[in-house]
């Protein structure tokens, strides 16, 4: 990947930290994602030492804060004209509701409408990127089950909250969003895939609700490298090159079950998205 460009949200820790470890070897320059550009900066540092030689772009962005989507992606456009790989591996649970500066909900604008914004408006380098031949999207997501979107409660604002409520719909929006990219983005170069990475042990994504699910989490799940081995796949391996709009496993195709297999149901999403994002 000697001379191209990739950008990973999430890469201060954990998975998305194994990704952007796994792409900076591949020979890729990596804009690395943090909250702060303190954190980003550390997890440069920490990736340089794995990856000798790597070239790293510490960028800051708080992916919960509209504005800040806004400022990282047009400084990252003022230094790069191309984009060949973009990753939205960051994401949250929340045990407690908490609303951001935009008026949304924190676990609703963290996991879904950033990844929304932010490869809206990094689409023309990807674009640009796909003119020499392939550009990818790699958006982390999970196996939802029989989980529904409540369009009418999107923010999980009615009745008592919770990270059970409030978490998995947004997983569902991840797949649903990465479908529409992958229609809307056919016939350019680019494609889009998500991804689910099963659970991932000692990352910090658990440590606000604790409880036994961290427990089972970080007993019984896979490494961070372990999981990165998917996410790597798809954004680097030729045989991946065409394969767009897709949800992952393994390195195996997941089925789309329920509303995840609904054109209406994204469409419907991506028309709040763009509404919630001013940009309708």
């Amino acid at each position: 990947m000697k001379g191209t460009v990739a950008l990973v949200t999430g890469a201060t820790g954990g998975l998305g930290k194994a990704i952007a470890t796994g792409l900076a070897r591949e020979g890729a320059m990596v804009a690395v994602v943090g909250r702060s550009m303190a954190r980003a900066e550390e997890a440069a540092k920490s990736i340089g030492q794995l990856v000798p030689g790597a070239r790293l772009e510490p960028l800051a962005c708080d992916l919960s804060d509209q504005s800040s989507i806004r400022a990282a992606a047009a400084g990252f456009l003022s230094r790069h004209d191309r984009l060949d790989v973009l990753v939205n591996a960051a994401g949250v649970f929340r045990k407690e509701r908490h609303v951001t500066p935009d008026g949304l909900e924190l676990t609703f604008a963290t996991n879904v409408m950033a990844y929304f914004l932010l490869t809206s408006l990094l689409q023309d380098a990807l674009k640009a990127a796909a003119a020499d031949g392939n550009a990818r999207i790699v958006n982390i997501a999970s196996r939802y089950g029989n989980t529904k979107l409540n369009f009418e409660d999107l923010q999980t604002a009615e009745g008592k909250y919770s990270y059970l409520r409030s978490t998995p719909p947004t997983m569902l929006a991840r797949v649903l969003l990465t479908q529409e990219f992958a229609e809307r983005l056919s016939g350019s170069g680019v494609v889009a895939n998500a991804v689910h990475p099963g659970l991932v042990k000692d990352t910090a994504l658990l440590h606000d609700v604790g409880g036994p699910f961290r427990w089972v989490t970080n007993t019984f799940g896979a490494t961070a490298a372990e999981a990165a081995d998917t996410p790597l796949w798809l954004a680097t391996s030729p045989e991946t090159a065409a394969v767009s709009g897709k949800l992952w496993t393994k390195r195996k195709q997941l089925p789309t079950p329920g509303m995840g297999s609904g054109p209406a149901a994204r469409k419907r999403l991506w028309d709040a998205c763009a509404r919630l994002a001013g940009m309708a």
